[in-house]
């Protein structure tokens, strides 16, 4: 309790429970952890190259023991690895350090020790392991999260596909539509952005200080280089990268924050929309025992889960837009201002996943309220002259447009004067006899259906 209460950063502090998945890899520890992932797959890759004859091929005891060191890795190993950092400044370097430790450790192993990091630059290791991190944060912890919101968006949309409701075109009231349609709409606007989303690649390099394998050619002319950094990329579960400077240009990372921006700005409109929503009356909201909504107002149940999501999300765009903006430039082949803003992409992701997390349990405790829908539909019957305008239209009246603006614009009116007017109109029969029957809980063209329809749209 003391440590977050002390935190820096409330993702460590007061959410940090709430986080703890992304925390595990996305933490300095889980980048360290990674690093040493990273080195071990080269120095494995070494020792299966029969062309890199500086490694034999590795004893299945060996390759356990390598194995091991990721697998068991643990907080006092990272501690170890920043113990060695206080000397050496250099965070990657004190990876390669405690390995060549370890490897010295074994009688097997101690002779190779020096080919550990063999031919690599740090961002070699690192971009890399930031590749991986991001794939394990999106598969794992985020596209999970919107499966989530997802499942309960769609089921919200085909339960309340026919419940109609007064829309709100400029705040004021308009042509009714349904609350399940209205939901239908951010279901499939999501749906397309978590496509895009998943379709981005994660690309990842290993090919030395500019990227052009000089150092690995030099030491091993006969080792086809670009094909085993491919292979070892590939193996990694990422999609290699051959054409850099020193740093993978960091691209896949822009796309991966800008398809989060979208998503997360759609779901920054359905929080805005729900928390408008309760203020209408058109939900409300689960009671909690022992929760508190004003520390004066005893009556109070706030939208708090809506405006939460609403603020996190706010600060999730500006670090995603900022790392879009910033880590696809590097002066000349490096320069090193990618790294520190690297770092924060932990809290990035961090502000993404609670956002959704309050966003899916704000709309977990809402209840419709159909009595307050359907009362405010019924104080508006002047949407309905859109509908009366239009059939005038097709049948050739003269100044539909007009007549209903005399009769509806500026104010209020209700079933009798609509139904005054449909009388006075020189209309067919059948015609005038659909518009008798309209009202404004019936008049939502094929909301109902098309919120139905979502189940298609996957």
């Amino acid at each position: 309790m003391a440590q977050t209460l002390s935190a820096l950063s409330p993702l460590d502090g007061r959410y940090q429970k709430k986080l703890s998945e992304l925390a595990e890899w996305c933490s300095e520890s889980g980048l360290i952890q990674h690093r040493v992932a990273v080195e071990i797959a080269w120095f494995k890759a070494l020792a299966r190259c029969p062309e890199f004859e500086a490694l034999p091929p590795l004893t299945p005891d060996d390759d356990r023991f390598l194995e091991a060191l990721v697998s068991t890795f643990s907080l006092d190993d990272a501690a170890a690895i920043k113990a060695i950092e206080g000397t050496t400044n250099h965070d990657v370097k004190a990876v390669e350090y405690w390995l060549k430790a370890k490897l010295g450790e074994r009688a097997s192993l101690a002779p190779f020790a020096e080919l550990v990091h063999f031919a690599c630059t740090s961002e070699d290791i690192n971009n890399v392991a930031w590749a991986l991190i991001l794939q394990k944060s999106l598969t794992q912890v985020l596209d999970p999260l919107l499966a989530q919101l997802d499942h309960q968006l769609e089921t919200m949309a085909t339960d309340w596909a026919d419940t109609a409701m007064l829309a709100r075109t400029h705040g004021q009231t308009a042509s009714p539509t349904t609350m399940g349609k209205e939901l239908a709409n951010v279901t499939f606007r999501l749906r397309r952005q978590r496509r895009q989303l998943i379709q981005v690649e994660t690309t990842a390099k290993l090919n030395g200080a500019v990227g052009n394998f000089n150092a690995h050619m030099i030491a091993a002319p006969g080792v086809d280089w670009p094909a085993l950094s491919r292979d070892v990329i590939e193996d990694l579960g990422l999609v290699w990268n051959p054409y850099t400077t020193q740093i993978e240009p960091h691209d896949f990372i822009a796309e991966l924050a800008h398809a989060l921006i979208r998503i997360n700005t759609i779901c920054l409109d359905l929080a805005r929309d729900m928390w408008g929503y309760i203020s209408l009356g058109y939900f409300s909201q689960a009671l909690v025992e022992g929760e508190v909504g004003s520390s004066t107002m005893p009556h109070k149940i706030n939208p708090i889960d809506f405006e939460n999501a609403e603020g996190n999300l706010g600060l999730a765009n500006a670090l995603l837009s900022h790392m879009a903006s910033k880590l696809p430039i590097s002066r000349f082949q490096r320069d090193l201002s990618d790294s520190t803003v690297q770092r924060s992409l932990g809290s990035a992701l961090g502000y993404t996943a609670l956002a959704w997390q309050s966003l899916s349990k704000g709309l977990g405790r809402v209840q419709l309220a159909p009595t307050a829908i359907a009362n405010d539909l019924d104080q508006a019957w002047e949407v309905l002259a859109e509908a009366i305008q239009t059939v005038m239209r097709a049948h050739g009246l003269a100044n539909p447009y007009e007549k209903l603006k005399t009769l509806t614009r500026g104010h209020s009116i209700g079933r009798s004067e609509v139904e005054a007017f449909v009388e006075s109109l020189d209309l067919p029969k059948e015609a005038k006899a659909r518009l008798h029957t309209l009202t404004p809980t019936a008049y939502t063209g094929n909301a109902a259906a098309m919120a139905k329809a979502i189940q298609q749209y996957v």
